[in-house]
């Protein structure tokens, strides 16, 4: 099977399908998050469901405020580590569709990735929801032929590419104060 073109790429995800993305910490598979048969897709492939919530990535910071709300400390971070391997949990701008961010808590976890691949997906597809390529409790993919050999045709296409460092992201709860960190990644947040 050759590599996803870009265009082969936000055909599959507007068509609620799943795809591969290399981005700057490991290889993800993306869903389009405003498709609930994309987002089923997901949990299942990833054996878990909504009450585990899936980041979403935007192309930039003005992508990111039409899904959550950025001031004082989160606007702080972003300038600071956007585009960047932090996920920040953010208040939902929004009311959101049921299977985006934690519906109990009105909250959604959001990044930047500073990958050009992930970049010029998320400039053309819009805003994905992206997990890692990995099944539960193993590493994740850090390349298309990794994420291939985990899951196969299970996911409909593969970017090609490598992720980068190997880790996945910090992940920053930003709605308490202090701050909490949820997942220590490449960002120490002191």
């Amino acid at each position: 099977m050759h590599p996803f073109t870009m265009l082969e790429a936000v055909v599959a995800l507007n068509a609620g399908s799943l795809v591969g993305v290399p981005t700057d910490t490991v290889y993800g598979i993306a869903a389009a998050p405003w498709s609930e048969e994309g987002m089923n897709a997901l949990f299942d492939l990833k054996g878990r469901g909504p009450e585990h919530p899936v980041a979403l990535l935007a192309a930039d910071l003005e992508h990111a405020h039409e899904l959550c709300v950025i001031s004082g400390a989160a606007r702080s971070l972003a300038k600071r580590y956007w585009p960047g391997p932090l996920t920040m949990v953010l208040e939902a701008a929004r009311d959101l569709p049921a299977w985006i961010g934690d519906q109990e808590r009105g909250t959604v976890g959001v990044r930047v990735p500073e990958h050009p691949v992930a970049l010029e997906l998320l400039n053309m597809a819009g805003t994905l929801a992206v997990s890692s390529a990995n099944r539960t409790a193993q590493a994740p993919a850090v390349s298309d032929e990794e994420a291939r050999a985990i899951f196969g045709d299970a996911v409909t296409g593969y970017l090609a590419g490598e992720g980068g460092a190997g880790l996945a992201s910090t992940v920053l709860d930003v709605t308490v104060d202090p701050p909490v960190v949820l997942r220590e990644g490449p960002v120490a947040i002191d």
